[in-house]
């Protein structure tokens, strides 16, 4: 892992995987999600270790705090050396109970169009009449 003394956010955001792509956290930290203590931060802006970034999640808030920087991309495996999830329990129960929630909708089958196994099941219902 290449370390480096200045990385602008957006990078540091997408090499720690807390996004899928660069323009993902760039058009976060420009739609005022991401922050650092007070304050929206654009995607320019250079992260500092021991930095706490607070990352708007839909119904929830993420708390990270920067351990290391780095500009390249890494595994999965790595992110704990360069990043500490220091979240508050009361955002990671929100972030759960929304979890359940949108669960609770997605539920498969019963709504709308058959499936091919229900419509077996019916025909052999009214087949029989």
């Amino acid at each position: 892992m290449e370390l480096t003394e200045k990385v602008r956010i957006d990078k540091w955001l997408w090499a720690v995987r807390l996004f899928k792509t660069r323009s993902l956290a760039a058009e976060s930290c420009d739609k005022g999600r991401v922050r650092i203590g007070d304050l929206s931060v654009k995607p320019s802006r250079n992260v500092k270790v021991g930095e706490v970034v607070v990352l708007h999640r839909g119904p929830w808030y993420q708390h990270v705090k920067v351990l290391q920087i780095t500009e390249k991309r890494m595994g999965a495996a790595y992110v704990k050396d360069f990043l500490e999830d220091i979240t508050p329990l009361a955002e990671v129960e929100k972030n759960r109970l929304h979890q359940l929630a949108q669960a609770a909708w997605n539920i498969k089958g019963g709504v709308g169009r058959p499936t091919k196994k229900n419509r077996r099941e019916i025909d052999g219902f009214t087949s029989d009449w």
